[in-house]
C-alpha cells in the first residue's frame, strides 16, 4: 500500500512516500481503507521532533490521526457486518491507504454525509465541541474566535448556533470573508496594530468569551480584549502556548480555560463528542470548510501550507488522487456533505 513515512525529524521534505505491506488486524481491530486523511497542525509540529515526551513516536512512523473510509477487514472478536461499512477513524496513524485501529477507535458515519467531511470532524469536530462545552457561550453575548482554521470555523458556527455575537479575528480577506459566511458579525485582522481595540469597541467594552487558537502573542493578546469576568479559552500551539499574566487575569475575574494541560481526552470522551459532531454535520448544523485537498504523496505540501498559514478552513489528504491536477481544492462541506466552492 502507499503511505508517507517519517524516517527522521525535520522540514515537510522529510515526509516521504513509501510502499509498506497492507495491515492485517489482530484480535478486536479492524483495517480501513481509508478514502482521506485528517491533517491537523500538531502533525506538523511532530514531524519537527516537538512534544515527543507527550506524544511519543517510534521512528520511522507514519504520521497522522485518522480520516475516514471503509472497513475492509476485522479481527477477531469483532462483528463481521463491520465490513463494508463507512466509518470515521482516530487512531494513532492516518496517512496511509490503509490503517489498523481498534474497534473502539471507529465510528460510522451517517448515511449522506461524505467521507470527506467525517474525515473533517475527526480531531477538529472533536475539539470545537468540547472547547464549546468548555466556553459555554450563552445567547446575545459577544464571543471571539481568532484564528480560522478548521476548529475555528467550526466555533464560530457553534456559538451562532447557541444565540452568541461572534467576532472573529484572522490574518487574511479570505479568512475573514469565511467566517462571515458562518455567521460572524463582525471580523477583524489580527496583523493590525490596534486589532484588540477594535475588538473592545465592536463589542461595547470587550468579548465575554474568547477562544484562540493560535497560541503565543497573540492568545496572550486575546486576553486583553475582553471584558472583565469573561472566559479565555486557548487550544493554539502554532507559535507556543498562551501564557496571559494570571495576577491580571485574576484581578479582572477572568476565568482561564487551558484544556491542553489536561492532556488529551479519554477515549470515551472523544467517541461521544465524534459522534456528536457527525450527527450535528448530518443535520446540517456543522459544517466543516474544507479549505484544501492533496493527493497523499502531496503531504509534504499540505504541511508547507500550514505551517504559511495559506489554507483557508481545513486540509485533507485524499488517497484517490482527488487533487492530483497541481493546486490544493478550495472546498466547503453542505449539510449534506458535498463540495462547494468557497469565496
Amino acid at each position: 500500500m502507499h503511505a508517507i513515512h517519517v524516517a527522521s525529524y525535520g522540514d515537510p521534505e522529510v515526509l516521504t512516500p513509501v510502499e509498506l505491506p497492507d495491515p492485517v488486524p489482530g484480535p478486536g481491530q479492524v483495517v480501513v481503507g481509508m478514502a482521506a486523511a485528517d491533517v491537523i497542525f500538531l502533525d506538523t509540529l511532530l514531524r519537527g521532533g516537538w512534544g515527543r515526551d507527550l506524544f511519543p513516536r517510534t521512528l520511522p512512523y507514519v504520521p497522522g490521526g485518522g480520516g475516514a473510509g471503509a472497513v475492509l477487514a476485522v479481527g477477531a472478536g469483532v462483528a463481521p457486518a463491520w465490513v463494508g461499512r463507512r466509518v470515521a477513524v482516530r487512531t494513532g496513524t492516518g496517512y496511509a491507504e490503509r490503517v489498523v485501529a481498534d474497534e473502539g477507535e471507529i465510528m460510522p458515519v451517517p448515511d449522506g454525509l461524505a467521507v470527506e467531511t467525517a474525515a473533517a470532524l475527526v480531531h477538529d469536530g472533536v475539539t470545537a465541541l468540547d472547547l464549546h462545552r468548555r466556553g459555554a457561550p450563552r445567547a446575545g453575548e459577544w464571543v471571539l474566535v481568532s484564528a480560522a482554521g478548521g476548529a475555528g470555523t467550526l466555533l464560530v458556527q457553534s456559538a451562532v448556533d447557541a444565540g452568541a455575537c461572534v467576532v472573529a479575528a484572522a490574518s487574511s480577506d479570505a479568512k475573514r470573508a469565511l467566517a462571515r459566511q458562518l455567521g460572524a458579525e463582525a471580523v477583524v485582522d489580527y496583523t493590525r496594530a490596534g486589532w484588540v481595540e477594535r475588538v473592545r469597541e465592536v463589542t461595547g467594552g470587550g468579548a465575554a468569551l474568547g477562544y484562540d487558537g493560535a497560541g503565543g502573542a497573540l492568545g496572550s493578546a486575546t486576553v486583553d480584549a475582553l471584558a472583565d469576568g469573561g472566559r479565555f479559552v486557548t487550544y493554539g500551539t502554532a507559535d507556543g502556548f498562551a501564557a496571559p499574566d494570571r495576577e491580571t487575569a485574576a484581578r479582572r475575574g477572568l476565568r482561564l480555560i487551558m484544556p491542553l494541560m489536561d492532556g488529551p481526552p479519554d477515549r470515551e470522551t472523544v467517541r461521544e463528542l465524534l459522534a456528536l459532531a457527525l450527527e450535528r454535520a448530518a443535520t446540517g448544523r456543522l459544517r466543516p470548510a474544507i479549505g484544501a485537498t492533496y493527493p497523499l504523496e502531496r503531504a509534504a505540501e499540505a504541511h508547507r501550507a500550514l505551517a504559511a498559514r495559506t489554507v483557508v478552513g481545513k486540509s485533507l489528504l485524499l488517497m484517490d488522487g482527488g487533487a492530483a491536477q497541481g493546486t490544493p481544492q478550495a472546498r466547503s462541506s453542505s449539510p449534506q456533505g458535498a463540495a462547494q466552492d468557497t469565496p
